[in-house]
């Protein structure tokens, strides 16, 4: 797979949305709501919460949380509703291997673009947690490649996943997965809080890896620990790509 044509289908994506600006700001808004309603509103009944053996204000705490959230949902959404779209109804793949674009390349094309767009979600709101101050230590520079490589995960299984849906009403399904994901991925409370037995589901789920990958950067807790979450979210993005691509053989080429 070379990197190098997948660069074209990058930049039709970054062409078609010149004139959907407000989508993409759209997008970015719920994860702001969340932060003031729940961050900043109830955390002001709520208090300190206890992170890595100190209080911190709760507000504090789930903003690294959203930051993870808003990686998923620019990547998650353009993987999946746009990615059928074009699958299905504008033949927009189609087209493209008339030329002389891969199934490779249109995958990593695909995922390079929902990377982005969640990326740039996820960068703009790490600047807004720094200009509330919600930030602790220098080490949430790093929070911007981990954004990163959390859309990264999710455009990859996300096209994997759109290309088995058989209409629109399947997304039905998708929201199933992606609220309760979101709710319950150590977003707004710690681990400890919820069943017992649900902790090995909680931890198995991909946004709970860049949840807590998010908030150790943020909030100054690093450790060799990391490296298990960075781990996790590339096998997890292999596991889509190769998926998608095998997939993608399967529709387009057959």
């Amino acid at each position: 797979m070379s990197l190098v044509p997948a660069r074209h289908v990058i930049e039709r994506s970054i062409l078609s949305y010149r004139q959907l600006w407000v989508i993409l700001v759209a997008g970015f808004a719920e994860p702001v709501f969340y932060l003031f309603g729940l961050g900043i509103g109830l955390g002001q009944l709520i208090g300190d919460v206890e992170y890595a053996g100190r209080a911190v204000e709760y507000s504090t705490y789930v903003a690294p949380g959203l930051v993870a959230s808003s990686a998923m949902n620019g990547a998650i959404y353009d993987a999946t509703f746009n990615f059928y779209y074009k699958l299905k109804h504008a033949k927009t793949f189609d087209a493209m291997l008339a030329t002389p674009l891969r199934i490779s390349d249109v995958v990593l094309g695909e995922v390079g673009w929902a990377m982005i767009r969640g990326f740039v979600y996820a960068t703009a709101f790490v600047l807004i947690t720094v200009v509330l101050g919600l930030v602790q230590s220098w080490w949430a520079l790093l929070a911007v490649p981990a954004a990163l490589l959390i859309g990264m995960a999710f455009a990859a299984v996300g096209i994997a996943v759109s290309s088995y849906l058989r209409s629109w009403n399947d997304f039905d399904y998708l929201q199933l997965v992606l609220q309760p994901l979101f709710l319950a991925s150590t977003t707004f409370y710690a681990l400890d809080v919820y069943p017992e037995w649900s902790h090995p589901i909680v931890q198995a789920t991909p946004l709970y890896h860049g949840v807590t990958l998010c908030r150790a950067l943020m909030l100054g807790n690093v450790g060799l620990g990391v490296l298990w979450h960075v781990l996790y979210l590339l096998g997890f993005t292999l596991v889509g790509v190769l998926a998608a691509r095998r997939r993608l053989v399967h529709l387009l080429m057959a």
